[in-house]
């Protein structure tokens, strides 16, 4: 029990946080649960689908070739898990009347991102314990975080855009960028230190999430 809550709570704090950073028009919790729902069930389905193509395409024999884990963690690993939630936001949240200004995007893609990252969270726990929950909730899941926030910042622009199939896919682009990075420095922990790389693109992420939100809260259609 105290490892489920120690894999659950950090995903919680953050959605708490970026929650109630939406000063002007809070989403309905139903459509939020809902979205979490579609990140933790139907994106770690499909993920899993993709999986098994990408393993079948391109199959990654050398685990110490930069360029196999470069693949691995771009197309393999950060392409498919944020294409997974990026079609629930595109085709669940973000035609819904209630995505009705720009921080909505941040707010949906979180909240799926959330979801996918908290079903990931619960089994890299379970399996590993204390030390891994406690590392995971500094990491990995603040990670998930950044990933659907840069990418909700476009699509919550995108809603209210002529351009929105560009910009749709520009925050698709984004997430998966700093995903790849994100993983790729750790799956190439053969050299010795580069796993600090991945720290650099955490704080970075945390940083133009950070702004994206000011800048979202700033182009509110309810900021009086």
């Amino acid at each position: 029990m105290d490892l489920l809550l120690l894999a659950v709570a950090p995903i919680f704090i953050i959605i708490l946080y970026v929650y109630f950073k939406d000063k002007y028009e809070k989403e309905p919790k139903g459509l939020l649960f809902a979205s979490f729902l579609l990140g933790a069930v139907v994106s770690i389905i499909v993920t899993t689908i993709i999986y098994y193509g990408f393993n079948v395409m391109l199959p990654i024999s050398n685990e110490f070739s930069v360029l196999q884990q470069f693949i691995k963690a771009f197309v393999i690993v950060a392409f498919t898990e944020e294409f997974s939630k990026y079609i629930m936001v595109r085709y669940f949240a973000q035609p819904k009347k209630n995505f009705n200004e720009p921080y909505d995007g941040i707010m949906y893609a979180l909240m799926v991102s959330m979801g996918f990252a908290a079903t990931e969270n619960v089994i890299y726990v379970l399996e590993g314990g204390y030390t891994t929950g406690i590392l995971r909730a500094f990491t990995a899941v603040p990670a998930h975080a950044t990933f659907g926030i840069l990418m909700g910042y476009f699509m919550g622009k995108a809603k209210f855009s002529n351009n929105k199939v560009k910009l749709n896919l520009t925050g698709l682009l984004l997430a998966v960028i700093f995903h790849g990075f994100y993983d790729f420095f750790l799956f190439i922990d053969f050299i010795p230190g580069i796993w600090i790389g991945a720290f650099i693109s955490l704080i970075i992420g945390v940083y133009l999430s950070r702004k994206a939100m000011i800048r979202h809260q700033e182009d509110s259609h309810f900021k009086h």
